[in-house]
């Protein structure tokens, strides 16, 4: 393996220290990421491409993923989960919809507002993929001792745990954690609970500016 502790590279992403701790810091960053691209393209894209006969971006997935989950939604959440405009979100929904993957209703508590949830075919759409996700998580887990995947868990929670919380106060963001949401989530307890569920109970939606294709 090549060095990096003494390189350029390596001291700028570490922003110094001695020249031990910025090789821990660049090779911690670096499998970080292959780690992450990995999951991404092989947990994450690559079943959605399988389950999906039309092309959805994970963004689409997860929304439908959440719907499934957590029942109705408005579009001012919608966009508050995806952070983008409610222009934004309504554009994401149309495609859904025409799909058949989405259903709009009239809220009965509001006939201005309109509900959105997954039909019948969003939620078979969401099974099958999950299905395939954890078809694929079962040769890796074999791969190791329930002791083993019970530490690495733990790792992965306290290492996202202690960069979510160098955060400076009141510049957290929401992670748009693909749906995983649980009561339990030690995210909830740094950022003061769920943004999203946050959003919904107080009848707040986000605005942002990125579109969503």
């Amino acid at each position: 393996m090549a060095q990096t502790g003494d390189d350029g590279l390596g001291q700028g992403l570490s922003g110094g220290g001695s020249a031990d701790e910025r090789n821990e810091a660049f090779r911690l960053l670096r499998f970080s990421h292959i780690f992450a691209s990995a999951v991404r393209e092989m947990l994450e894209v690559k079943p959605l491409r399988e389950a999906s006969p039309s092309p959805l971006t994970l963004s689409q997935f997860h929304l439908l993923m959440l719907m499934s989950l957590n029942g109705s939604h408005q579009v001012g959440e919608v966009a508050d989960f995806l952070g983008v405009s409610p222009p934004a979100a309504s554009k994401t929904i149309d495609k859904l919809e025409r799909l058949g993957l989405v259903v709009r209703a009239p809220s009965r508590g509001d006939r201005r507002a309109t509900l959105l949830s997954v039909s019948a075919e969003g939620r078979r759409l969401v099974e099958r993929c999950v299905k395939l996700k954890t078809g694929r998580m079962s040769p890796l887990l074999k791969g190791f001792l329930p002791a083993e995947i019970e530490q690495f868990v733990r790792f992965l929670e306290r290492s996202s745990m202690l960069l979510l919380d160098s955060e400076p106060s009141g510049h957290g963001f929401c992670l748009r954690c693909a749906a995983y949401i649980d009561t339990g989530c030690p995210v909830g307890d740094i950022r003061g609970g769920c943004p999203h569920r946050k959003g919904r109970e107080s009848g707040a939606a986000g605005v942002g500016t990125e579109e969503v294709s």
